[in-house]
Formats: structure tokens, C-alpha cells, sequence
């Protein structure tokens, strides 16, 4: 009896796993879990996201709203009411919003402020899409529903019988307007608030239709009535409303503009026109599969697509469009650099700090045309403003370190960006690699940098050995550059020698990145694990392998490739130890550190994210893939606390996407991706030029997570890394994988990615 029953069990945990392979996916939008990363807060990140309901790229995202006005953290998972559904252009909660009005119903009595307006909710109740979001209001005994398009969206009201229906609507404080008008059934507006600025002439202007005629139409400043059905105020408010039947459902058409009123109606008639709720939503749907599609997987678990293309989600968000579309169809922008209306692309809502590593590589591989728009957009930015921006939200963010700019214009451009003025953008590299420009553009420190060949870290002058590093890769990234567009050996030679400036900050006795005085002598004292202070954000186990573009002259400097493999080793068996006196707190990415069982390994922020890679410089690739699917497998999935740290407009997620497709981005600017091992049986992506990359490991398992041989279209394979041009024609890849490693593969000095100084 007893062996029946092991034999039936046995037979029944087969057929349950066999069962939660994922053989096809056809409707990708359908896996996605917006609501990954929302359980968070302010000393703890699981990701720090909100459930945008929005297109790709779309100039404008809709989230409901559980946070008060001004709060960066706008909708968490454990709250439990909500006070409006928010149009919302946040990148991150540090960086807060900007461009933001709300939308609430009420019923009964008329509630205008956030704490009265407000009503109870729950997840069971809600239905969280990128393309659609639904859920009922307890107190006020309706249903809301969204569907969005770039520039507008429709709302849908299901209320309840009654003859105090309302909607109200909040342009919020820091100034702004409002006018209802009643015999067209319409509200206009605008909101001025934003968090980073200053920002000149800057408005976001919405108009709002109701497809039934309205019977109550008031205005207030703050929670005071005030008379007449317009208003400019610090705070201005907006409530309409009527009698409805039970299971009444009142539509609303919502768009914006940061150019007018009038341009606000020029989309919402090109966006939605005549289109009713659901077709709204069913083209979104459409929009959301067409671009989710260009990858698919195939033989994962349920949970390993739906992180997948949760994370794929999120990496289509950022940087998000700023530009419309006139009545002629051409584009134009508010520039957040001059306060200016003037023609052309524009785009905001991303730190280059976080987004050069893989985010952006992953628009020149998969979406370039997308990017190509962004390039323009850069432009724009430089001749309007001066700079190109290290963060923009919308305009110049005094946030961050580095000049990471360089990476994402170079990177674009190497990977084969074409048709927009590449010669200005260089230009602007070499303007900003010279120069210290205001709100963190060009480079703080760096008159001692090029004199020195170093940020100095006793000239006041914060986190200035991560500034040191990041500005020796970006001198790299503009060498590259400049080699390509046949610029003067005279010209390019000095970048090529700065980004040899990382060996300044070496310490032979510590083996380890350390500050450096202005007299050439290493600060001291020194403690590898303080964090901040001369880093940003990390500390020197987590800075020292910020070396992209020579790793082989930083595995000199260690000593060979024993010591450095030996160095590596060390991130995770250290125990998680950390000194905060630099913050004098300790900070969420310290605390994300702590808890996350990798002893020094930080992955919830983004400094040593691609680290685990770098085993394939020094002989041992199967330590990659080991240590990379530890990471996926621990630090990634679909629920509220889906991230190990903040998700960083797409940069934590673009890490989970490259390495399930089995390689990364290590250095960009470079034409390689460095391997590591897929994770699912097969991944087929779908280049623009009609091109396809198939990825096959048909033997591919939690246990199987080792590369025994690669063949490309059919030849055995042995590199490490894996050529940008190569997959531009199409390829093959052919993994067979097995659970012990294959320690022959990948150990030659030939099978080793790009370093800087192995370059003939």
C-alpha cells in the first residue's frame, strides 16, 4: 500500500510540474502582474513601483492614488483607501511628480478634500492591468474603470441609485485652474505642481468630457465653495454631478497637454474620437501585445513568465514621451530646459545613473526606433537647455553622480542608431565632459579630474571616487564614439587615456577601490564597508567592479585571475555588515543589502548589478551562471514584493530580462553581451529589421543551470560574450545544459569578453 501510494504521489508532483511548464504564450499582457514591486516604503523597497495604467512610452500614466497629495510613495499595497485616480509622470517616489491632476466619484454628500473623498478598497476587489485597471469604492458604492491611450484616457463611473452622484476633480496646490462648462458637458484646467524644478512657463492642461449632462457644477479653493464655475487658486477643485439609476455607468474622455487646452483636445480627438470605453481598452491591450510580443518564452514556470513579462512592463515605461502631436500630425514639446513651445521629439523620466547599464542597450537591441525618438529628444535638450541631462524629471534633476549621458549616446549610435544629428550629441559629450554644469550636468570636480586624474576626496566634493569611475568609463564610452565618426587620433587619444583613470583609485593593499587625497595619498582611515561618503549609494565591495570597459586591466591590478575570481567570491561570503555614519541612518538600499542572504551582494541597487558577469573575464563562466540564476531566483517575483530594492525606471527590471535571455550588457558602448544561461527552454526575439533570435536549452531546468556547450547556427561556440552585429542578422543559439559545470568551456584567454587593454 504503502509503494501504491509513493508511486501515485510520485506520478501526481510529475504531472503537477509538467503541468506548470509554459509551453506557448499568445497573449503576453495577460502575465503581467502591475501591482510587482508596489508592497513598499520608505526604510524598505520592494521595488517602489505603482500600477501604471498606460501605453509604452506613453506621455501619461494613470495609477489610483492611496498616498496624500505630495506623496512620493502615491499607491502602496498595504494601504487600504484610496482618494483619487491620479495622472501621474513619476519616475520613482525619491524623485517624486510632476504634471499631476485627480479624478474621484463620491456620492451622497459632497466630499471634495482627500480625506473625505476617500474610500476603502480592496485588492479583491480590484483588477490591476497595464491596459485596464477596475475597482469598487466601498463608501461611495462604485465601480471605477480606466483605459488609457499615450495622451488621454476614458474613465467609467458604475454608480449607484441616487441623486447625489458627483466626480471631482483636483487640479492640486502650488496654483492651478479650473472651469466647468455645463452645456458642453466639459471641465478644463490646469495644474502647476511638480517636485523638481525650477520649471519655466510650466502647466499641464486637461480637458475632461462627461457623457451625461451635468446638474450640479461648483468650483472650490482648498474645501471652500467659492462662486461661479471657474477658478485660479493655490488649490483649485472641480466637482459635477447628477442623479443616476442604479448600475448607471457614466463615461469620461481625459486628456492633457504641457502645450494647451487646445492641443489637449487635438489628442483626445486623434486618441479616442468616437471610440467608446471598451474599444479604448481593447486597442491598449492590442498596443501592450504587439510590443510585449517581439519576445517570447517558451518552458518556464507560470511564475517565471509572469515575472518575466512583469519586468518587461516596467521597462516600457521610462523615459516616457513629452512630446504630442499637432493638428498636422508633427511633433512638438514644452521644453522643461526654457519654457518654450518649439517642434520636435522630447522625452523625461530617467536617471542615466541607473539606466545606461541595461535599460537603454535593451532599446538598441529590441526597440531602436523608440530610441532613435529618444536620441532626437536628447538633442533637443542640449540646444534648448545647454547640457544633456544625467536625470530628467522633466527638466535638469540635481540628482546623482557620473556623466552617464555619454554611455547612452554612445551606446545608441555603436549599436547602429542612424537618422538623427549624432554630431551635435557629440558635441554635447565632449561640452559635458569638460565642463561642471549646474543640476548635476557635465561633471562636478572636473578640473581636478582631468589635472589629477581623479575626484579628489578632501576638496568637499561628495562621493567622489564613484564620480572618479563613472567619469573613466564615460571617457571610454565617448573614445569609442569618437573612433567611430573618424574624429582626430589627437581628439579621441585624450579619452582613451582618462578612462584609464580608474587605476588612480586602486589600493594595492586592500585590493580595493578607495578615495584619494588631493597630495596623492589615500584617505584614511578606511572601511571597505562604509557606505556613501566616497561612493554613492554603495561602498567599496560594491564600487571596486565599476571598471565596464577593462576588466582585464582591473584583474592586473588584483593580481591575475585567481586573486580576482578569489575577490569576487568574497562579495557573497562576507557577512552583510555595513556602516552608516556617512547617512547617519541606515537607508533602505543598506537595509535591502542586509536582509537579502548574499553577504555583501547588493542587487537591489544598481552599482554591482552586473558583477555576477564578470566571472567570464577571468576563466570561471560557470560562476556566472550560478550566481545569476541565485539572483533571478531569489531577488525577482511577480508579487507586490517582486524587487529586492527600488526598480529604477526600468534598470533592475532590464537586468532580469537580459539575463533570462542568458546574457547582459556588461560594458555598453562595446558591441558584446557578455553570457550567462537562459533561463527558460526557449526565447525567440523578434528584431525590428524582421530578423529573429532563437534561443533554445530544451534541457533547461532549476537543476540544469550550467552551460555544457553553446553552438551558434549550428558551430560550436566557446566565447564568453555574444556580438550585437552578429544578432542584428539573425541567430541560432543552441545551449545544452547540464547541473554540473562544464569547467573547460569559456577558461581561454580567447574566449574572453572586450577589455580596453586588450584592444590592438
Amino acid at each position: 500500500m504503502k509503494k501504491r501510494f509513493l508511486l501515485l504521489t510520485t506520478v501526481l508532483f510529475s504531472a503537477t510540474t509538467f503541468a506548470q511548464q509554459v509551453t506557448k504564450v499568445t497573449d503576453p499582457v495577460e502575465w503581467i502582474n502591475p501591482l510587482m514591486g508596489t508592497q513598499s516604503k520608505y526604510d524598505l523597497s520592494n521595488g517602489n513601483t505603482y500600477p501604471a495604467v498606460a501605453v509604452p512610452w506613453g506621455m501619461n500614466f494613470w495609477t489610483p492614488q492611496t498616498g496624500k497629495m505630495g506623496d512620493g510613495w502615491q499607491y502602496t499595497y498595504d494601504s487600504y483607501k484610496i482618494n483619487g485616480f491620479k495622472q501621474t509622470h513619476q519616475p520613482s517616489p525619491w524623485m517624486n511628480d510632476y504634471g499631476q491632476f485627480a479624478i474621484m466619484p463620491v456620492t451622497g454628500k459632497i466630499k471634495v478634500s482627500q480625506n473625505q473623498r476617500q474610500s476603502w478598497f480592496s485588492h479583491k476587489a480590484e483588477i490591476s492591468k497595464p491596459y485596464y485597471y477596475s475597482v469598487f469604492l466601498a463608501d461611495h458604492d462604485v465601480t471605477t474603470e480606466i483605459a488609457p491611450t499615450e495622451r488621454s484616457a476614458q474613465f467609467r463611473f458604475t454608480f449607484p441609485k441616487t441623486d447625489s452622484s458627483f466626480i471631482v476633480i483636483d487640479a492640486f496646490d502650488k496654483g492651478s485652474y479650473v472651469k466647468i462648462i455645463p452645456g458642453e458637458k466639459k471641465i478644463v484646467g490646469y495644474s502647476t505642481k511638480y517636485a523638481r524644478g525650477p520649471l519655466k512657463n510650466f502647466k499641464n492642461y486637461f480637458v475632461i468630457y462627461v457623457d451625461k449632462p451635468i446638474t450640479t457644477a461648483q468650483v472650490y479653493s482648498d474645501s471652500t465653495l467659492s462662486e461661479g464655475l471657474e477658478l485660479s487658486a493655490k488649490h483649485a477643485s472641480a466637482v459635477i454631478g447628477f442623479k443616476t439609476a442604479k448600475g448607471e455607468k457614466v463615461n469620461l474622455r481625459v486628456a492633457s497637454s504641457f502645450i494647451s487646452i487646445e492641443q489637449a483636445e487635438i489628442s483626445l480627438n486623434r486618441e479616442i474620437g468616437n471610440d467608446n470605453f471598451d474599444i479604448t481598452k481593447q486597442k491598449a491591450k492590442a498596443v501592450w501585445n504587439k510590443t510585449l510580443g517581439k519576445l517570447a518564452v517558451e518552458g518556464g514556470s507560470v511564475e517565471q513568465v509572469k515575472t518575466f513579462y512583469s519586468c518587461l512592463y516596467r521597462m516600457l515605461f521610462f523615459p516616457n514621451k513629452m512630446y504630442e502631436l499637432d493638428a498636422k500630425g508633427q511633433p512638438m514639446h514644452w521644453s522643461a530646459q526654457n519654457g518654450q513651445i518649439l517642434p520636435g521629439y522630447k522625452f523625461a523620466g530617467t536617471g542615466f545613473w541607473d539606466t545606461f547599464r541595461a535599460l537603454y542597450p535593451f532599446l538598441n537591441l529590441v526597440y531602436p526606433s523608440i530610441n532613435k525618438e529618444m536620441q532626437e529628444g536628447l538633442v533637443n535638450d542640449y540646444k534648448e537647455g545647454g547640457w544633456l541631462p544625467e536625470w530628467s524629471s522633466p527638466g535638469y534633476a540635481d540628482v546623482m553622480v557620473g556623466n552617464n549621458s555619454a554611455s547612452v549616446v554612445a551606446d545608441a549610435y555603436l549599436k547602429g542608431g542612424r537618422g538623427y544629428d549624432i554630431q551635435t550629441l557629440y558635441q554635447a559629450l565632449l561640452h559635458g565632459a569638460n565642463n561642471d554644469g549646474p543640476n548635476a550636468t557635465g561633471r562636478d570636480g572636473v578640473n581636478y579630474y582631468n589635472s589629477l586624474g581623479y575626484v579628489p576626496y578632501d576638496v568637499k566634493i561628495n562621493e567622489n571616487a564613484a564620480r572618479t569611475l563613472e567619469y573613466a568609463y564615460d571617457d571610454f564610452t565617448i573614445y569609442k564614439l569618437g573612433k567611430a565618426l573618424n574624429r582626430p587620433a589627437s581628439e579621441t587619444e585624450i579619452y582613451r587615456k582618462r578612462s584609464m583613470n580608474y587605476k588612480n583609485l586602486f589600493d594595492q593593499q586592500t585590493g580595493l577601490m578607495r578615495g584619494k587625497n588631493k597630495d596623492g595619498k589615500f584617505q584614511t582611515p578606511f572601511n571597505p564597508f562604509k557606505w556613501g561618503d566616497a561612493f554613492t549609494e554603495g561602498n567599496s565591495w560594491h564600487y571596486t567592479w565599476s571598471v565596464f570597459h577593462d576588466v582585464q586591466g582591473l584583474i592586473g591590478l588584483m593580481g591575475g585571475k585567481e586573486k580576482f575570481t578569489a575577490k569576487l567570491d568574497s562579495v557573497f561570503s562576507l557577512p552583510p555588515v555595513f556602516d552608516d555614519s556617512y547617512y547617519g541612518e541606515v537607508i533602505h538600499e543598506i537595509r535591502e543589502m542586509q536582509i537579502a542572504g548574499m553577504g555583501q551582494y547588493a542587487h537591489g541597487n544598481q552599482p554591482i548589478q552586473h558583477m555576477t558577469y564578470l566571472y567570464n573575464y577571468s576563466g570561471e563562466p560557470w560562476k556566472t551562471q550560478l550566481h545569476v540564476r541565485d539572483v533571478i531566483n531569489k531577488m525577482y517575483h511577480s508579487a507586490p514584493d517582486g524587487y529586492c530594492g527600488d526598480e529604477d525606471n526600468g534598470q533592475t527590471s532590464a537586468w532580469y530580462v537580459f539575463s533570462a535571455m542568458g546574457f547582459y550588457p556588461v560594458c555598453p558602448a562595446t558591441d558584446q553581451y557578455v553570457l550567462g544561461a537562459p533561463l527558460f527552454k526557449k526565447v525567440t526575439l523578434t528584431l525590428e529589421n524582421g530578423k529573429k533570435v532563437t534561443i533554445n536549452a530544451p534541457n533547461n531546468s532549476d537543476a540544469n543551470r550550467f552551460v555544457n556547450n553553446l553552438s551558434i547556427n549550428g558551430k560550436p561556440y566557446s566565447n564568453n560574450w555574444i556580438s550585437h552585429k552578429a544578432l542584428q542578422q539573425g541567430e541560432v543559439l543552441n545551449f545544452n545544459m547540464s547541473a554540473t559545470p562544464n569547467k573547460a568551456r569559456g577558461t581561454k584567454a580567447t574566449d574572453v569578453p572586450y577589455s580596453l587593454s586588450n584592444e590592438k
